[in-house]
C-alpha cells in the first residue's frame, strides 16, 4: 500500500535503514502478529519496540511497492473473477431454494466458515472503535447486496442484473473519495465514466432496453454494496482483510440463523446438483474467499483503483451465465470487452502515474507527502 492510497493522513516517517515490516492486510490466518525491526528515528523519546500495526508504506517507486502494486492488482482481480460468478450461482441455487431461503443459509454457511478459521487462529476480537465499520460490511456485502440481487434475479435475467456491477465501480470510487480521503486524478474519473458507459450501454442493449420490476432492488444493492466495499477496504488497512470479512460475516449469523428458522418452513425446498452447488458457491467462494482476496488487493491499491477493475465483471458474468445456464450472448461482446479493458487499463494507469508524482520530502525534521 502507498501513502497517496491510505484512508488517514500520512504520519511523519524519517527512515534511515530498509523495512523489513509486511502490511497486516497481507497476513494469512495464523500468522503471527508483524513486526518492524528498521532504525526508525523518533522526533523525541526512546527508540519505539516491535510494531504489530501497519507497516510504513514503501516510497514510490521503489521495487517493494511495485511488487505489493502487483500483487495487490492480482488479488482484486481474482475477486472480480469470483464475484462474476455470484449471479449465475444465485440463479442456480433459486432452483432449490426461494430467495429468502437462499440469502440466509448462504449467511449461515459463510458465517460458520469464517467463524471457524477465525478459531482456529485465535484471532482476538476486534476493537470496539472497529464494530460499526464491521456493521456496513456485514450489511451491505454479507446481507444487503446479496438479498436485493437475489430479489431482482426472480424478474430479471443476469444479464439485465449485471447493470447494477457496472455502475458499482463508478459508485465505490465516489464514496471511497467521500470516505477514505483519496483523490484520483481527472484522467482516471474519465475514464471510470467511460467503462461505466461501455458496460451500461452493453447491458442495457444485451436485456433489449426493457425495464423491469427488478431495477429498484439492483439499484439498492448498488448503494449498499458501494458503501460495504468502501468501510471494508478502509478497515483493511488497520486489520488484515481476512479477518474483516470473517468479522462481518460472525456479526451476520444471529440474524442469518433467525431467517432461515422463519424462511425455510415458507418457501419450498426441491434439492438439486444446480442448487446445492450454487448455495456452496455464493456461501464459500463469493461470501468468503472472494471478499477475501477482494479486501486484501483493495488495502493494497486503493479503493479507487480495485473499485475499476470491476468493470470487467458483467462481461465476465455474461461469458459464465452463456456457459453455465445456456443465456445467448450478443456479438457486441467481443467489442464492449476491449473497450472495458482499455478502460481498465487507464484507470490503472492513472492510479501509478499519480503514485509516481508523489514523493516524500523532510522539512524541519518532519517527513511528509507531498504531490508535485
Amino acid at each position: 500500500m502507498r501513502a497517496q492510497d491510505s484512508a488517514t493522513p500520512s504520519a511523519a516517517i524519517a527512515v534511515a535503514g530498509p523495512s523489513a515490516a509486511a502490511h497486516p492486510a497481507s497476513a494469512a490466518p495464523g500468522a503471527g502478529p508483524s513486526t518492524a525491526t528498521g532504525t526508525t528515528r523518533a522526533a523525541s523519546g526512546p527508540p519505539a519496540g516491535p510494531s504489530t500495526g501497519p507497516a510504513s508504506p514503501s516510497p514510490p517507486g521503489s521495487s517493494s511497492g511495485s511488487s505489493a502494486d502487483r500483487s495487490g492488482t492480482v488479488l482484486a482481480g481474482l475477486g472480480v473473477v469470483a464475484f462474476s460468478l455470484t449471479f449465475p450461482a444465485t440463479a442456480w441455487g433459486l432452483e432449490s431454494f426461494g430467495p429468502w431461503s437462499l440469502v440466509a443459509l448462504r449467511s449461515v454457511l459463510a458465517a460458520l466458515i469464517a467463524g471457524g478459521v477465525l478459531l482456529a487462529a485465535r484471532v482476538p476480537l476486534p476493537a470496539r472503535r472497529h464494530w460499526g465499520g464491521l456493521a456496513v460490511v456485514g450489511g451491505g456485502t454479507v446481507v444487503g447486496f446479496p438479498l436485493l440481487t437475489t430479489l431482482a434475479l426472480q424478474t430479471s435475467t443476469t444479464s439485465h442484473a449485471a447493470v447494477v456491477v457496472g455502475l458499482l465501480p463508478l459508485t465505490t470510487a465516489v464514496l471511497g473519495s467521500l470516505r477514505t480521503g483519496e483523490r484520483p486524478s481527472r484522467l482516471f474519473w474519465v475514464a471510470a465514466l467511460a467503462g461505466a458507459a461501455v458496460v451500461i450501454a452493453f447491458t442495457v442493449q444485451q436485456s433489449g432496453g426493457a425495464l423491469t420490476t427488478g431495477n429498484l432492488y439492483l439499484f439498492g444493492a448498488l448503494l449498499v454494496c458501494a458503501a460495504g466495499y468502501t468501510e471494508g477496504g478502509r478497515l483493511a488497512r488497520v486489520m488484515p482483510g481476512w479477518q474483516v470479512i470473517g468479522w462481518a460475516l460472525v456479526l451476520c449469523l444471529p440474524p442469518a440463523v433467525a431467517g432461515s428458522l422463519v424462511a425455510l418452513p415458507l418457501e419450498p425446498v426441491r434439492l438439486n446438483t444446480h442448487g446445492v452447488l450454487g448455495l456452496v458457491w455464493v456461501a464459500a467462494g463469493s461470501a468468503f474467499l472472494g471478499l477475501y482476496v477482494w479486501y486484501r488487493g483493495m488495502a493494497a491499491i486503493g479503493v479507487a483503483r480495485a473499485s475499476q477493475l470491476q468493470l470487467a465483471q458483467p462481461l465476465l458474468t455474461l461469458g459464465w451465465s452463456f456457459l453455465l445456464l445456456g443465456e445467448e450472448l450478443s456479438v457486441a461482446a467481443p467489442v464492449a470487452a476491449v473497450a472495458v479493458l482499455v478502460c481498465i487499463a487507464a484507470t490503472q494507469r492513472a492510479g501509478r502515474r499519480a503514485g509516481a508524482r508523489s514523493r516524500t520530502v523532510r522539512s524541519g525534521g518532519e517527513s511528509r507527502p507531498v504531490r508535485s
